[in-house]
C-alpha cells in the first residue's frame, strides 16, 4: 500500500483526540488531604494509589505527592499502595490532613497481577501465572505483540521461522494441547476474549499475563485448554490536569543471513550441469537490504476522576525479498471515568487497525536457491518476448525463473480489525460490586492473487489467473458479574465472583478464482476471465453462526497473608457441538502458603509453595462438525438434450453427523514453588506439571455405506465423520529466576534467566470404538519423487512427531545409499521433531544514563528434516536439472549418487543458541521542564546463531504449514519455500513531553 491518505488520517486522529476531554464529577462528602514522600529520599511520590479499604473508591497523588479524596460515613481505614513500595493502612478517624512516608519494597509483593475477570495480589496467586510488563519487552522490530514475549516467558513458546514480515508467529504454552483443534493460547485483550491480536499495536500494551495452568484457565471453560494470553493496554493518569505527549520512532535495515550454500557456475558445469553461457547469482537478484520505518504517537491525561489515552502506530515493514511489504495502521482511543464519588466506574475502548500486506509466491525461495546458476534472467526472441515476457524459461520439470514468479505473480492481504468495548463498575455497598461488559471484534480480510498471462509456471498454460477470497467475522459478547470482598472472621478475607456470559460467533466467507484472460487486468475484474469452471477457477460462499452461554464462580480465600485458597467452576453450552453433548463444567482449585510467615526461613524473603488441579476444554474448529456437512457436487444437466440450459449443482455429503461429539477436555496437575532470597535480591517461580487431555476431535476416515458408530443403526453416507478419539499426555518443568539490581562497580546488571524441560506429548489412545485408527502418518518431503514417503509416524502408545525412516549405515564406493531398511516395516524410530527444552536469557545493564538489554535464546533436543539437502544434495543425474547444495553437512567423500530418498541422513539436530536482541540507549539529560524523556537508541536482532543445523533457520517447528492449512501431526520440517533469514539493524528516538 502506498496510500499517503491513510497517513494524514493519522496525524489528523492525533490532533482530533488530543483535544477529547471529560468534566470531572462533583465531589461530594467529607474530603481529606495528603502529601506522600519517599520515606528514603524525602521526594513526593506522583501516582500513588490511595484507596477507601473494602472499596474501589479512591485517587492518585499528583506531581508534587499530594491527593485529594471525599470519605464518606463508615470509611475508616485508607490503602496507600505504590509498585516498589511497602503499602500502609492508615486509621481515618476525625483527621483531615495527612502526612506518609513509603518505604522502598524490593519484591513489590503487593503488585497487582490481571487473572479471569479481574485482578489479584501476586502475593495471593496460586496458580502458575507469569506477568511481563512493557520494561522486559523484547526490544526491536516487530510486527506481532506475541514477539514481545519471545524468551520471556518459561513454558510458552513464541517462534517464526524464516523472516517473512507477513507470516505469523506460532504460540505454544506448554507443547502440544490438541492435533484437531487450535492450539495456540486464547487471546483477552482488555477483558475481550478472543479478541484477534490484529487489534492492538506492540507499541500500547503494558503487560502481559500468562495463565499457564488449567486451574488459572479454567474460568474461560472451553476456551482455555491451550492457555491464556492476557493482554492490557496502556491507560492515561487521573491525576488533574497532567497530559503527556509520547512519540517514539526508529527507522531499520534488514539485511538477509544464513544462505545455504550452493555450487558456483563453474562447479555446477564441472559436476554435469547446462552451461547456458551466463553466470547468475539468483538470490542476489532477489534479495533487497529493506529499509523500514515506525512511528508511534500517544497522548495520554486526565482530569479529576478521569484519564484517557490516544494513540496512532503506523508501521511499514518492507522484507528482504522484493515484493513483499506489510504497512499497518492501527488507531487506539482508552477512556476511564470515575463518577458518584468513584462509586461508578465507566470505561470505553475503541481501536481500528488497518494492514495491507504484499507477498510473493514462496517457492521462488526455493528457485533462487537451485535454479541453474547459468542461466540469464531475461533472453531475446519472440517465442520469449510473446510467451514469457522476455524472462528465460525452459520446459523442464519444476524449474521456473524466480525472478520471473516475483515480477509475474502478486499477492495481497487486506486486513481490518475493529474493536470496541464497553464497560461498567459500581459498588452497591463497600463489598458488593457488579460489572458489566459488552464488546465487539470485528475482523474482515480480502486476499487476492494474479498470474499473468505471461507467467510460466500457472498462468502461461490458462491464458491468466485471478481470484479474490474474502472472509469476514464478527464475535459480540455480553457478561456480567457480581464481586463480593470482605473479611469473613478475624483476618480471614474473602472474595467471591458470580458471573454469566454469552458469545456469538459470526463467520462468513466468498471466494472466486477464474482463467483465460484477453489482457492482464489483474485480480480486481474477475468478469474478464472467460473460464469459469475447470483448474483454477471456482466459486463458494459459507456462512456460519454459533453461540456459547456460560455461567461461572470463581472463592478466594487469604487468611492473615499466609494461607491462599482459589476455587471456581464455569458451566458451558455450546450451539456447535452433537445435541447429546453441548453443555460441560470445568472445575478447579488451588492452594498455596507463604512458609516466611510461618518459619524462621533464613536466606528466604518468601517460599511459597502452591498446588494446582484444573479442568478446561476445546472448541472444534469449525461450529458445523457435529451436524454432517453438505458441499456442492458435481455440474448435472437434467436435460440432455439442453446441456447447457439445464446445468445444476447437485448436493454432495462432506461428511458425516455426529450427534455425540463433545468438547476436548484438558485436565492439568501443577505443583509449584514462588521464591525470594535476600530480601528480595532474587525471586522467581519454578513449576512441574502434569497434562492428560481425552477426546481430541479428528477428522476420522470411514467406509461409505458401512453401520455408523456415532449414529447406531444408520450407515454412513460420507467418507468421513469428526469424532472425539484420542488421548494424550505430556509433563514439563519450568523455572524462573532474577537477580535484582547486581553492581558491577558503577554498573547495575539485572539478569533473568528461565527454562523450561518438557516430557514429550504421548498418544495414550488412538482411536475409539471401532473408529479405530492406530497410527497417523504424516510430513510427505513432496516433488519430485518423494510424494508417498510420509516421514512422521503418530502411533498409539507413541510420541507424537518421532521421525520414521532407514538408517544410513554408509555409503558405497561409488555413493549409493547403504540403509537399514528398504520397506516401512524395516523403518526405525530416527529422532524427535518436538524439543527437549527451550531457555531465555535476559540482561538489562544500566551505567548513569546508558542502558543496554539483550536476549540469548535457544532450543535443544529436536531434529530437523533440512529438504534442501534432501532434494537437492545428492550428485545423481537426474539432480543435475537443478543447482546442488554444499552445506557443512554434506557428506562430500564421496559424493551421494543416489536417487534423493528419506532417511536419518537429512535429519538435523535442531539445537540452537541465538542473540535474538540486543539495544543500547542513552537517556539524554534536556534540562527543559516541559521535556520528561529524551532517548536515543540503536540495536540488532538476529545478530548470531550457534547451531549444527545447516538450513535456514533452527527454530523449532510446531507444526507443517501455516494458517488453516498448518498441520500439528507433522512437526519438524523445513520446507524448501522457507523465507531467508534478516539481521535487523535499528536506530530510533523516543520523546515525552507535558
Amino acid at each position: 500500500m502506498r496510500n499517503y491518505l491513510l497517513k494524514m488520517k493519522a496525524f489528523l486522529m492525533v490532533a482530533m483526540l488530543m483535544v477529547i476531554s471529560i468534566a470531572a464529577a462533583n465531589a461530594q462528602g467529607r474530603e481529606v488531604t495528603g502529601t506522600i514522600l519517599d520515606a528514603t529520599l524525602k521526594d513526593p511520590l506522583p501516582g500513588v494509589t490511595v484507596l477507601i479499604k473494602g472499596t474501589t473508591r479512591g485517587t492518585n497523588t499528583d506531581l508534587d505527592g499530594q491527593f485529594r479524596l471525599n470519605v464518606q460515613p463508615g470509611d475508616e481505614t485508607l490503602v496507600i499502595s505504590f509498585v516498589g513500595f511497602t503499602p500502609q493502612e492508615l486509621s481515618i478517624g476525625n483527621q483531615s490532613v495527612f502526612n506518609i512516608e513509603l518505604e522502598e519494597d524490593i519484591m513489590s509483593l503487593q503488585e497487582s497481577v490481571v487473572i479471569g475477570y479481574g485482578t489479584q495480589d501476586k502475593k495471593e496467586i496460586t496458580s502458575a501465572v507469569a506477568s511481563v510488563g512493557s520494561e522486559q519487552f523484547n526490544r526491536g522490530n516487530f510486527t506481532n505483540p506475541t514477539q514481545l514475549l519471545q524468551g520471556k516467558v518459561a513454558g510458552l513458546s513464541v517462534t517464526r521461522p524464516g523472516g517473512n514480515p507477513n507470516s505469523q508467529p506460532t504460540v505454544r504454552l506448554r507443547g502440544i494441547s490438541s492435533f484437531g483443534a487450535t492450539q495456540s493460547p486464547l487471546i483477552v485483550l482488555d477483558g475481550v476474549i478472543g479478541a484477534s491480536i490484529d487489534a492492538v499495536d506492540p507499541n500500547d500494551i503494558e503487560t502481559f499475563d500468562v495463565l499457564k495452568d488449567a486451574s488459572a484457565a479454567a474460568i474461560y471453560g472451553t476456551r482455555g485448554a491451550a492457555g491464556v494470553i492476557l493482554i492490557t493496554t496502556k491507560r492515561g493518569s487521573s491525576r488533574k490536569g497532567v497530559s503527556n505527549v509520547t512519540i517514539n520512532s526508529f527507522g531499520s535495515a534488514d539485511v538477509a543471513t544464513n544462505l545455504i550454500p550452493i555450487l558456483s557456475p563453474e562447479e555446477f558445469v564441472e559436476r554435469g550441469g547446462v552451461d547456458y553461457g551466463s553466470r547468475t547469482d539468483w538470490r542476489d537478484e532477489i534479495l533487497q537490504t529493506a529499509y523500514n520505518g515506525t512511528v508511534n504517537a500517544s497522548v495520554t491525561g486526565g482530569f479529576e476522576n478521569t484519564s484517557y489515552l490516544a494513540s496512532v502506530n503506523y508501521r511499514n515493514n518492507d522484507g528482504i525479498i522484493r515484493g513483499t511489504n506489510r504497512e499497518t495502521l492501527n488507531t487506539r482511543f482508552n477512556l476511564n471515568h470515575g463518577a458518584l464519588n468513584n462509586r461508578l466506574r465507566m470505561n470505553l475502548t475503541l481501536s481500528y487497525t488497518d494492514t495491507e500486506a504484499q507477498d510473493v509466491n514462496g517457492e521462488a525461495v526455493r528457485y533462487a536457491t537451485v535454479f541453474n546458476p547459468t542461466a540469464p534472467i531475461r533472453e531475446s526472441g519472440a517465442e520469449a518476448e510473446n510467451n514469457f515476457g522476455g524472462y528465460f524459461q525452459r520446459p523442464l520439470f519444476d524449474f521456473y525463473n524466480p525472478v520471473a514468479l516475483i515480477n509475474q505473480q502478486k499477492f495481497t492481504t487486506e486486513v481490518r480489525a475493529a474493536l470496541y468495548s464497553y464497560r461498567v463498575e459500581y459498588d452497591l455497598t463497600d463489598k458488593i460490586t457488579i460489572a458489566s461488559q459488552f464488546s465487539q471484534d470485528k475482523l474482515t480480510v480480502l486476499s487476492t492473487q494474479f498470474f499473468s498471462r505471461q507467467d510460466f509456471q500457472t498462468g502461461f498454460g490458462r491464458n491468466g489467473q485471478a481470484g479474490q477470497n474474502m472472509f469476514d467475522r464478527t464475535q459480540s459478547i455480553w457478561n456480567g458479574t457480581i464481586r463480593f470482598e470482605d473479611e469473613i472472621f478475624d483476618r480471614m478475607n474473602f472474595t467471591f465472583l458470580l458471573g454469566g456470559e454469552t458469545q456469538t460467533f459470526a463467520e462468513r466467507g466468498m471466494n472466486a478464482s477464474t482463467t483465460r484472460f484477453l489482457f492482464d487486468l489483474g485480480p480486481n475484474n474477475l468478469g474478464a476471465g472467460g473460464l469459469r469452471f475447470g483448474p483454477g477457477t471456482g466459486m463458494d460462499s459459507f456462512a456460519s453462526r454459533a453461540v456459547l452461554n456460560s455461567f461461572f464462580g470463581r472463592a478466594n480465600f487469604n487468611y492473615s497473608n499466609t494461607y491462599f485458597l482459589s476455587a471456581s467452576l464455569r458451566a458451558e453450552t455450546y450451539s456447535g457441538f452433537g445435541r447429546e453433548n453441548q453443555t460441560g463444567y470445568f472445575p478447579a482449585i488451588s492452594a498455596g502458603a507463604d512458609f516466611t510467615q510461618i518459619f524462621d526461613m533464613g536466606i528466604f524473603s518468601q517460599f511459597k509453595p502452591r498446588a494446582s488441579f484444573g479442568v478446561v476444554g476445546q472448541l472444534p474448529p469449525s461450529p458445523t462438525l457435529a451436524l454432517g456437512i453438505f458441499g456442492n457436487g458435481n455440474r448435472i444437466p437434467l436435460d440432455p438434450t439442453n446441456p447447457i440450459g439445464s446445468v445444476f449443482v447437485g448436493p454432495r455429503r462432506l461428511s458425516n453427523p455426529n450427534p455425540q461429539l463433545q468438547w476436548e477436555t484438558t485436565q492439568e496437575f501443577t505443583v509449584g514453588l514462588d521464591y525470594a532470597l535476600f530480601n528480595g535480591k532474587v525471586t522467581g517461580q519454578m513449576d512441574y506439571y502434569q497434562r492428560n487431555i481425552s477426546d481430541l476431535i479428528f477428522n476420522v476416515t470411514v467406509g461409505r455405506g458401512f453401520p455408523s458408530a456415532v449414529e447406531p443403526g444408520r450407515p454412513y453416507t460420507a467418507d468421513n465423520v469428526w469424532a472425539n478419539v484420542a488421548s494424550l499426555s505430556s509433563a514439563g518443568f519450568e523455572f524462573l529466576a532474577t537477580v535484582n539490581d547486581v553492581k558491577l562497580g558503577p554498573v547495575s546488571w539485572t539478569p533473568t534467566l528461565n527454562f523450561t524441560i518438557y516430557k514429550r506429548t504421548r498418544i495414550s489412545d488412538l482411536g475409539a470404538g471401532s473408529l479405530s485408527i492406530g497410527e497417523i502418518r504424516q510430513g510427505v518431503p513432496g516433488s519430485p519423487g518423494q510424494n508417498d514417503n510420509p516421514m512422521i509416524w503418530n502411533r498409539e502408545g507413541e510420541r507424537i512427531g518421532d521421525f520414521y525412516g532407514p538408517r544410513l549405515l554408509g555409503l558405497t564406493d561409488g555413493g549409493e545409499y547403504i540403509l537399514s531398511g528398504e520397506t516401512p516395516g524395516e523403518f526405525e524410530r530416527l529422532g524427535s521433531a518436538l524439543p527437549t527444552g527451550d531457555f531465555g536469557f535476559s540482561n538489562t545493564f544500566v551505567y548513569g544514563n546508558w542502558d543496554l538489554n539483550l536476549l540469548l535464546r535457544g532450543s535443544w533436543g529436536h531434529m530437523i528434516y533440512n529438504s534442501f539437502r534432501g532434494f537437492y544434495e545428492n550428485a545423481d543425474g537426474a539432480s543435475l536439472t537443478w543447482n546442488s547444495v554444499l552445506t557443512k553437512n554434506t557428506p562430500t567423500s564421496p559424493l551421494v549418487t543416489s536417487t534423493p530418498s528419506f532417511s536419518d541422513l537429512y535429519l538435523e539436530k535442531g539445537d540452537f543458541v541465538r542473540l535474538d536482541n540486543l539495544q543500547i540507549g542513552y537517556n539524554i539529560p534536556t534540562g527543559s521542564a516541559s521535556v520528561n524523556n529524551l532517548r536515543v537508541y540503536g540495536g540488532v536482532q538476529n545478530l548470531f546463531t550457534l547451531t549444527q543445523f545447516s538450513g535456514v533457520d533452527p527454530e523449532v517447528r510446531w507444526e507443517d504449514g501455516t494458517g488453516n492449512d498448518a498441520n500439528p501431526l507433522a512437526p519438524g520440517i523445513e520446507r524448501r519455500n522457507t523465507y531467508f533469514l534478516p539481521r535487523i539493524w535499528t536506530m530510533g528516538l523516543t520523546l515525552n513531553f507535558k
